[in-house]
């Protein structure tokens, strides 16, 4: 990368706490007329341009009135279901064997697999996600081609091989020592390579044994600085269904933690019917929670209790959670996550939406000392969002009264229209890829 300084003006906002626990006030930092300074992909400075000299030579690039700030952060999806998002279903396990199982199967192919993570990548980016953590399929090609599509554009990606060796179809499924193997063979040649991290990733527990989750606790023990993520209690239905398929467990997380899954690393995905006794044992080890809000509403799942687990302590991050998740704007499923709050006597405020897209799926993915906000020190991956992309969303903005009013309608009725750039590195998406 050429070494060069940038500057870049506009409508800034960066938070210096999190708003859902400690309140509003003094929760974040905004300038009208603001500027971000960067060097070797690195946030400088941040501040306003009354203030803070541009540097000597610096490359500036003015947007205005356009609000800069940290990329979004989809802290739980699906990338091989990128071509399916949006088919018609009815329930999880419905949904699982009609479309997700089948397109699962073609990634044994790693041209095919190649043009799904190109794909993925475009799309997201066109929406301002500059971190992703996927899940593959079982097949090492997947992650392969998830983790060379994103080494190729300097993105910083997380994702793992999906293991299953049961209740899924027979040519998608591995077995205990072959999910060990094949995901230790990953980590050894990913983890940590340029801005790539590998996750440890059993699917949910019922397409896994117990033998096949006691093989990756095992392999979590060697690798303890992956993360490892999961599914847990997205459906009644299905919590039900764990508890056939292990009734020594007290409930659906101790299926895990008896495999040695669970610790301040574990990311679990939906998590919207745990039990107090789950809820507890999470926040006391420090696990994170994925909140899908889209998915949630697209396949029925349920409520997340986003306000009474936070209250908790519990961190938690948002995502889309493609191709379950209905859209891959990260401004889509802030709007969902805002009218489920609703729905719940319990409505957010755009300054915890933003929160939770950027520094609350950073800390969930323990990744907040590098990305998720506008700060110094922080590597430059930034969004910048028009806030009058469209004239139904102009309209609404000019009525606007503080920094709050003028975003709130770009996160109801916004999509990648509202995305004006997007910056991986401090390299302006467009230029580098």
């Amino acid at each position: 990368m050429i070494s060069q300084t940038k500057v870049l003006l506009g409508q800034t906002l960066s938070f210096n706490d999190n708003p859902l626990v400690n309140g509003l006030k003094n929760s974040y930092s905004h300038e009208t007329n603001g500027m971000v300074v960067i060097k070797d992909g690195i946030i400088t400075d941040v501040g306003s341009s009354d203030t803070i000299h541009s540097p000597k030579n610096a490359t500036i690039v003015d947007y205005g009135q356009d609000l800069i700030l940290a990329g979004f952060i989809d802290s739980h999806l699906h990338y091989p279901q990128t071509a399916i998002i949006s088919s018609w279903g009815r329930r999880l396990i419905d949904w699982l064997n009609e479309y997700t199982f089948p397109e699962e199967e073609r990634f044994f192919d790693h041209d095919y697999a190649i043009e799904i993570a190109n794909r993925y990548f475009d799309i997201a980016l066109s929406n301002g996600v500059t971190t992703s953590v996927s899940y593959g399929t079982t097949h090492p090609e997947s992650v392969n081609a998830f983790f060379s599509v994103a080494k190729a554009r300097g993105l910083r990606a997380l994702t793992g091989k999906t293991c299953m060796d049961r209740n899924a179809p027979e040519n998608l499924m591995d077995n205990a020592l072959l999910a060990y193997e094949q995901s230790k063979a990953l980590i050894q040649k990913w983890h940590k390579v340029d801005r790539l991290e590998y996750v440890i990733t059993p699917r949910f527990a019922p397409t896994s044994s117990p033998e096949q989750l006691l093989a990756l606790g095992a392999l979590w023990k060697e690798y303890p600085d992956c993360l490892m993520q999961t599914h847990i209690s997205e459906q009644i239905e299905e919590i039900e269904w764990v508890k056939k398929l292990f009734p020594q467990a007290k409930d659906y997380l101790d299926t895990y933690e008896a495999s040695g899954l669970i610790g301040s690393r574990s990311l679990f995905g939906h998590a919207i019917h745990l039990n107090e006794r789950e809820i507890s044992r999470l926040t006391e080890i420090g696990s994170s929670i994925a909140h899908c809000p889209t998915s949630n509403t697209f396949i029925g799942s349920g409520l997340f209790d986003l306000s009474g687990l936070s209250d908790k302590g519990l961190n938690i991050g948002l995502a889309t959670d493609i191709g379950g998740g209905s859209s891959f704007s990260m401004l889509r499923v802030m709007a969902a996550a805002y009218e489920i709050g609703q729905l719940r006597g319990d409505p957010m405020h755009p300054a915890h939406l933003l929160w939770l897209s950027t520094c609350g799926s950073a800390k969930a993915l323990h990744l907040n000392h590098k990305i998720g906000n506008l700060v110094p020190g922080m590597e430059a991956d930034i969004v910048v969002l028009d806030l009058k992309s469209t004239p139904e969303i102009k309209q609404r903005a000019e009525r606007s009264n503080d920094i709050w009013d003028l975003i709130f309608p770009t996160i109801m009725m916004g999509d990648d229209r509202a995305v004006r750039d997007t910056w991986i590195a401090g390299e302006k998406w467009g230029l580098i890829n």
